[in-house]
């Protein structure tokens, strides 16, 4: 105890007052993940102001042996950035570090704090004509430091990939307090290992990222957006092959969702309202864009589009939005489907992928398998099917007890649809990391040889096991080698 006070009075030191809080109210807000399953407990609250800060409390934090919880925004949907309930760790925000270092408009880049809200680096794109190629529904609250550890997606994978191809360079703090810069990019370096790829995706179990440099990309002259009704899934897959071969790079974004999500968004949003009038199993949200000066060829091409599959019957009926307001309501059905499920009551929410061919078969077959073997459930799957990544969630039964379901019947049944996912070939995390929440079922269902190899790199980089510890990278087995 003795040790914990010098701890305490030490880190308060560094920091300052603004940096460091014990005092459970403040600390309350962030003791809890966003969807309220994971409630933890802290030594402190930690909110150092710049990198140095940061490195001189991880230094600190690895004298003592105390562990640390890196956070960014605290909207990450795996748990990885809620504590334990020991009350042995630290929570370690960057909110305070929300600072655009520079942003250079002929170079089409911009480097930042990693404390930066999603959203603020857009509107400083877009004040210089420029973009970040990268959104999604928490863009209000999601820090870019954040969505670098988790790897993050959104819903413009299919045109310019998730997190680590935005990354162009990282700074990071150690497990020891080394500072490790590398946010200057070289478009050819051959220096060895690509270190800074190694952080992203890592959920902060090998170092805190602290900065990073980011490519921007030129603001779109314009976008049409169409919102179309299908049969099945697989005629969605069928509509998203016919839209790549015909838009090709034109086509930014194509969303799927099935008729009980659009259902359960409507009555959440009071004054939404369906696109289209007649009722439809799959709804596909597509997105178009162009350059400054081609924008006036969007319409036609997305009328010529929708021709062919109009006429050999994969649509059912489709709305081209009339003006930037509609396509932002269009938007909105499709960002609201995750609170709005949350009203309706508790839920599995599986974040999975598999290989892109098989998406459509996959939400097929699964579907009635989980409704068959779980009385009463409904299992639903919606998201990005262009890259192979759906959010496949099981809604409760009725008379479900929020809290109790989870861990009971709720825990049988992630762990049917990761084995379901890793008998199609793919994988249990597309794009909110595995936290706290599927560290288990990793090391169930990890290969081997991968587990070994992200066990050997943990223990390299934070030998203490001080950052993030029981997130993301699964324990050895008792009795085998670590």
């Amino acid at each position: 105890m003795t040790d914990r006070r010098e701890f305490l009075m030490r880190a308060e030191a560094l920091l300052g007052e603004k940096g460091l809080t014990s005092q459970p109210d403040e600390m309350a807000p962030w003791l809890t993940d966003w969807r309220g399953r994971y409630r933890g407990a802290a030594l402190a609250l930690a909110s150092p102001a710049t990198t140095e800060q940061v490195a001189g409390l991880v230094a600190l934090c690895a004298e003592y042996r105390i562990a640390i919880v890196p956070q960014g925004g605290n909207s990450g949907m795996s748990g990885g950035a809620t504590p334990d309930e020991s009350g042995n760790s630290i929570v370690l925000s960057l909110r305070r570090m929300d600072r655009i270092r520079s942003l250079d408009a002929d170079a089409r880049m911009v480097t930042c704090d990693a404390g930066l809200i999603l959203q603020n680096l857009h509107d400083a794109a877009a004040k210089e004509r420029l973009r970040f190629p990268l959104t999604l529904g928490g863009k209000g609250s999601a820090t870019i430091g954040g969505l670098i550890s988790t790897n993050a997606g959104g819903t413009q994978v299919l045109r310019h990939g998730a997190m680590r191809a935005q990354v162009l360079g990282i700074e990071a703090v150690l497990a020891d307090g080394q500072i490790f810069d590398a946010l200057v990019p070289l478009k050819k370096d051959n220096r060895g290992f690509d270190l800074k790829q190694m952080l992203i995706g890592s959920e902060g179990t090998l170092g805190v990222v602290t900065g990073a440099t980011l490519r921007l990309l030129p603001e779109i002259g314009g976008r049409t957006v169409i919102w179309a009704g299908l049969g099945s899934i697989t005629d969605a897959r069928k509509l998203l092959l016919h839209c790549e071969r015909v838009a090709g790079d034109h086509l930014e974004g194509f969303e799927v969702l099935p008729a009980h999500s659009l259902a359960a968004v409507l009555d959440h949003l009071p004054d939404a309202r369906s696109p289209l009038n007649d009722i439809y199993a799959w709804n596909a949200l597509i997105e178009l864009v162009a350059e400054e000066g081609q924008t006036d060829d969007l319409p036609e091409l997305a009328e010529r589009m929708l021709e062919a599959p109009f006429e050999n019957g994969v649509i059912g009926d489709a709305v081209i939005a009339a003006n930037e307001t509609q396509a932002e309501q269009f938007w909105l059905l499709r960002d609201s489907i995750s609170p709005a499920e949350r009203a309706i009551g508790p839920a599995m929410q599986h974040d999975i992928s598999v290989p892109i061919e098989r998406m459509a078969r996959f939400v097929e077959a699964a579907v009635p398998q989980v409704e068959a073997r779980f009385a009463d459930t409904t299992a639903i799957a919606f998201g990005h099917l262009g890259d192979g990544n759906v959010h496949f969630h099981v809604l409760a039964p009725g008379n479900a007890v929020a809290g109790e379901w989870e861990v009971s019947e709720g825990k049988e049944i992630s762990a049917f649809v990761h084995d379901l996912v890793t008998e199609w070939g793919g994988s249990i995390s597309a794009e909110h990391g595995i936290g706290q929440m599927k560290v288990g079922e990793l090391g169930r269902l990890g290969d081997p040889v991968a587990l070994h190899m992200m066990r050997s790199v943990k223990r390299a980089l934070d030998p203490q096991g001080i950052l993030n510890p029981g997130k993301l990278v699964p324990l050895a087995p008792e009795g085998s080698s670590p």
